[in-house]
């Protein structure tokens, strides 16, 4: 059983606020009167980049798609669903639970892509030299920060992994942090606000191998089991809107993206992938699983 903060979290997660999306990108010449495509993406890193690469990813798709694309930026997880839901947005770039809870919330939904690194995806924990903090075991009594809290890399997986190690919430210093993203979560730790963290692997090695962690302050504790996360999902709206097939279409352009086309190398480093790569459902019936266990989701039907 788990304690009353863990059934409190996954009340709160499944609520449902609607929030304001800001519209950016421009059609394509020659089609000013279609209908846009709206992709969006769960705002799990610095905003900037995400603005940067979405905006690529609209302009991409646009041109071949032969639609208008807009990229829609969002405040939180929880937006990025209800945008889903209401039919604010057709395709969105989610997280393995994210995108179970807004396939859940839309009959229909499709899981049609991701990258080719998302099949084998770590969390990483991450501490403060100064804490003393060398294993999950050890985050007892100290405070700890996650990412957002409808994060599957920075919440959902770190948080069954502390349970796994037999650290409840409670057993923590105070309340836990909930950062909103993984940029956050690693300055935070950084900055000695919070002894120790989790988050996405990806995000922590590319900030690694950047240089903006200092990594004589902040140390790599552990590294989870590999999971599926990431993953594109559309709205079954887009083929009563573009016409039988265009869910295909869109998958094929995804698949198309190429490393060696000066135009789209810039989408996939950004991605941190090489290529993006079929998918389904029942990748994520572990994410399912966990998020049932922690009172995130509903019980998976047997």
């Amino acid at each position: 059983m788990f304690s009353k903060p863990w059934r409190l979290l996954g009340a709160a997660l499944l609520g449902v606020a609607v929030t304001a999306l800001a519209a950016c990108g421009a059609p394509p010449a020659g089609n000013t009167t279609t209908q846009p495509l709206v992709i969006s993406a769960i705002p799990d890193q610095d905003p900037d980049k995400l603005q940067r690469l979405y905006g690529l990813v609209a302009t991409y798709l646009s041109n071949q798609l032969g639609v208008p694309v807009q990229y829609k930026p969002v405040t939180d997880y929880t937006a990025s669903i209800t945008g889903f839901k209401v039919g604010d947005l057709d395709l969105v770039w989610y997280g393995g639970l994210t995108g179970v809870q807004a396939r859940l919330q839309v009959p229909g939904a499709q899981a049609i892509a991701q990258r080719d690194i998302d099949d084998q995806f770590h969390s990483v924990f991450i501490a403060n030299a100064a804490s003393g903090i060398t294993s999950v075991a050890d985050l007892k009594g100290h405070t700890f920060t996650f990412g957002s809290n409808s994060s599957t890399s920075g919440f959902l997986m770190p948080a069954y992994y502390m349970l796994q190690s037999g650290v409840q919430l409670s057993a923590l210093k105070g309340q836990p942090g909930y950062s909103g993203s993984h940029d956050k979560t690693i300055d935070l730790v950084q900055a000695g606000t919070f002894d120790a963290g989790a988050l996405n692997q990806q995000v922590w090695q590319s900030r690694v191998a950047a240089g903006t962690v200092d990594t004589t302050t902040v140390k790599l504790i552990w590294t989870t089991p590999a999971f599926h996360d990431y993953h594109w999902v559309v709205n079954p709206q887009v083929e009563q809107r573009y016409g039988a097939g265009f869910i295909a279409k869109i998958q094929q352009a995804l698949f198309s993206l190429d490393a060696s086309k000066p135009d789209q190398k810039p989408i996939l480093d950004l991605f941190g992938a090489k290529k993006f790569v079929p998918t389904q459902p029942s990748n994520y019936d572990q994410i399912a699983a966990v998020g049932a266990q922690l009172g995130l989701l509903p019980t998976p039907a047997p």
